[in-house]
């Protein structure tokens, strides 16, 4: 019977702190697609968009988000894709 109990093993759940919005906080209401600095921190290093999970911003800005950097990219201020150069 004391065999069971140490066989059995206790859950141990560990809670993630719940991340905010980072234009709440800051009280941007419109994102600009000209400052590339604060695009940046939400494209990962092949230029993909960040997922709202990922980033922890709003569902609000993370549709305002996705829009100023499909913005910036077509007006040539972030990159498509990484530039991979063809050896020859």
């Amino acid at each position: 019977m004391e065999n069971n109990d140490k066989n059995k093993r206790k859950r141990v759940f560990k809670f993630s702190k719940k991340k905010v919005c980072y234009f709440c906080i800051n009280n941007i209401d419109e994102i600009d697609y000209k400052n590339t600095d604060v695009l940046s921190r939400f494209i990962t290093e092949r230029y993909k968009i960040v997922s709202r999970k990922a980033s922890g911003v709003c569902a609000k800005h993370q549709r305002k988000l996705s829009t100023s950097i499909k913005r910036a990219r077509i007006m040539a201020l972030l990159p498509f894709t990484i530039n991979t150069k063809l050896k020859s």
